[in-house]
């Protein structure tokens, strides 16, 4: 293979996607630098044993003008995945980690006229919220969050607005308007925006990535807000009962990160991409009692799961992905959930440690009455 001389950058490179995707870049010949300030809840302080050594490693913030400045010195492409995930009180951060950090990196290139050939920023299927439905008297609509006195009564689905009828879930398209209903939700959009508007102004190449549910090794046993794969493999591994939020019958678009690897190397190098957003998803329905099925037969245990009418602030019901878009340039997912679901079983028992951290994340979200009943 002929070496190649392009520097790629990527924020948040020691992480879950990150790391794969850095190991995909070393793979084909790029050079790889990574920033990442290795802190928690995603990480320890320390880099993981998975880290790849042959990529450059800088420890620092995107929050951080000066270390996006040492960190974006002689670089050619630019994959921006750093974040701050799931639902904390600590609002702001979401804003200085996703929004700010990318507003910053735009600021940057301008500022020192960097000759970047193409930034592309980890978006997600947060931006849709509860998503778009159809009533089949009164057709689409984008529903709002559900009321809570509705999910006190365990009236899970979605009603229309006008007659209250039970609505179907449509698959969210990249044309839809977005309505975010959680913090992180509403910076991600931000920092999309922000991406594609300075991107278009300045003539920066620039793209926008919206993940469904990324399932795979590697995912931080550290937090357990978001991932019902990693709960119920937790629960499984450590002779743990599952239990399901609300009826186990929400739908949701889970896809391996392999295939999210692919989606960014399409869109590396491809100019059709440029200053365009793309759903990366499976495009599949899944129920997640379905997705617990699959842990237990993979990890030899009796399914007998525990339904607890339990339910997250704001999460949605369902949630399904349109990935017609990113398939006109190539690309396809070629990974099932059972593969999803055997890699991290595979990796996940390496880590113990992991059943500690599963306690502390639960009790963290009652006592900050995220999690209700």
């Amino acid at each position: 293979m002929i070496k190649n001389k392009e520097l790629v950058l990527i924020t948040g490179g020691a992480g879950f996607i990150g790391s794969h995707l850095a190991d995909a870049l070393v793979k084909d010949g790029y050079r790889v630098r990574v920033l990442d300030n290795l802190k928690p809840p995603t990480h320890n302080g320390k880099l993981p044993d998975w880290f790849n050594k042959k990529t450059q490693f800088i420890k620092g913030d995107v929050r951080n003008k000066k270390d996006w400045v040492k960190a974006l010195k002689g670089v050619d492409f630019v994959f921006h995945l750093a974040a701050y995930m799931d639902y904390h009180l600590d609002f702001g951060t979401y804003f200085d980690a996703n929004a700010k950090s990318t507003a910053l990196l735009y600021e940057i290139i301008l500022e020192n006229k960097l000759p970047i050939k193409k930034v592309v920023v980890a978006s997600s299927q947060s931006l849709y919220g509860e998503g778009k439905y159809k009533c089949s008297r009164h057709g689409i609509f984008y529903a709002g969050p559900r009321p809570e006195n509705q999910l006190m009564q365990h009236m899970w689905e979605v009603k229309c607005p006008v007659d209250g009828r039970e609505a179907a879930l449509l698959a969210e398209k990249e044309t839809d308007e977005t309505h975010p209903q959680i913090p992180y939700g509403i910076s991600k959009l931000a920092a999309e925006k922000t991406c594609l508007a300075l991107g278009k102004i300045y003539n920066i190449p620039s793209v926008a990535l919206r993940f469904s549910i990324v399932q795979g090794s590697r995912q931080s046993f550290r937090h357990f807000y978001s991932g019902a794969l990693r709960d119920f493999s937790v629960r499984a591994l450590t002779g743990r009962t599952i239990v399901m939020q609300e009826d186990a019958n929400q739908i949701r678009d889970f896809v391996n990160v392999h295939d999210v690897i692919s989606a960014h190397l399409t869109v590396l190098k491809n100019k059709k991409a440029d200053f365009e957003v793309f759903n990366v998803g499976i495009g599949k329905k899944t129920k997640v009692r379905d997705l617990a099925k699959i842990v237990c037969r993979l990890a030899k245990v009796p399914f007998k799961p525990i339904i607890s009418g339990m339910f997250r602030i704001n999460a949605p019901r369902h949630s399904l992905m349109d990935i017609s878009k990113l398939k006109k340039l190539g690309w396809r997912p070629i990974h099932s959930l059972e593969d999803s679901v055997k890699e991290y079983l595979d990796w996940v028992r390496n880590y113990p440690e992991a059943i500690s951290y599963w306690d502390k994340t639960y009790k963290k979200m009652e006592r900050e009455k995220i999690l209700k009943t």
